[in-house]
């Protein structure tokens, strides 16, 4: 069983990156960026049921979180 230091350790690191991840989320909508209004999004309306499917931004995001992480480990050299 991992020690109480490294899930706390972990628990730190992972609220830290959410935090970070919420404040880009927000500074890419003050800046303009038309995530969630792309091309590929699909938005459908009936009277009072509204169905969102972001399939653009979803691979946008994902592409971009990609390059991130392989960015990191080769960074952090593992």
């Amino acid at each position: 069983m991992p020690e109480l230091t490294t899930i706390g350790r972990w628990l730190f690191f992972l609220g830290v990156g959410l935090a970070l991840l919420g404040g880009l989320i927000w500074v890419s909508s003050r800046a303009g960026l038309p995530l969630g209004r792309l091309p590929g999004d699909i938005r459908i309306e009936r009277g009072n049921v509204t169905c969102f499917l972001p399939f653009a931004s979803s691979i946008i995001v994902s592409l971009l979180l990609t390059l991130f992480a392989n960015l990191l480990v080769r960074w952090l050299g593992k």
